[in-house]
């Protein structure tokens, strides 16, 4: 399998990646924090990360319409069709939703948020701590769940890569490409 993704769609990729494995890895350590001036530090520099990673995302989308993703092997089967673009289609989603429901999070508990202290983005909705405290849940439910489907992701590529051994990673991998060991055979 020749064809790669763009040096474009394989930077936005790779950086989205460190970014939602940094934001979710803080996210879930800051949350347990004793309430102090280090934890409002952390949840602000959470938020600048989710505001980052909500305009990659949209940076993300605007090259995916203009710049087509390499296709499936054409013996790849109709069920593993499907998973792959379902599985993307949650993981946008969810690269949509969850800085959003942060953003409403952060809008109904009353603490707006500076991009980086220096750019406030509006409140999204009035203080409202009951819808606060739902909106937490959401954004939890949200990175759950993104865990779980990035996890199927790692996995399938891994899959690809030990098991079938079809090339399919090195379409993403930054480099030169790579041959799977069924070309180097052919």
């Amino acid at each position: 399998m020749n064809e790669r993704y763009t040096r474009t769609a394989q930077a936005l990729h790779w950086l989205m990646a460190a970014l939602l494995v940094g934001l979710v890895s803080l996210g879930l350590y800051m949350h347990e924090l004793p309430l102090s001036p280090r934890k409002l530090q952390l949840y602000s520099y959470h938020k600048w990360a989710g505001v980052t990673a909500f305009l990659l995302v949209l940076a993300r989308l605007a090259w995916r319409a203009t710049h087509r993703p390499p296709p499936l092997p054409p013996t790849t089967p109709a069920v593993v069709r499907f998973a792959a673009s379902a599985g993307h289609a949650l993981l946008y989603s969810l690269m949509i939703a969850i800085p959003l429901s942060g953003w409403l999070m952060s809008s109904a508990k009353g603490f707006q948020t500076v991009w980086f202290g220096v750019l406030p983005i509006p409140d999204l909705v009035g203080k409202d701590a009951a819808l606060g405290d739902t909106l937490r849940a959401v954004h939890e439910y949200l990175n759950l769940t993104l865990i779980v489907v990035a996890t199927g992701h790692v996995a399938a590529a891994l899959k690809h890569h030990c098991i079938a051994r079809d090339g399919l990673l090195f379409r993403m991998w930054p480099g030169r490409a790579r041959l799977s060991s069924k070309e180097h055979q052919s």
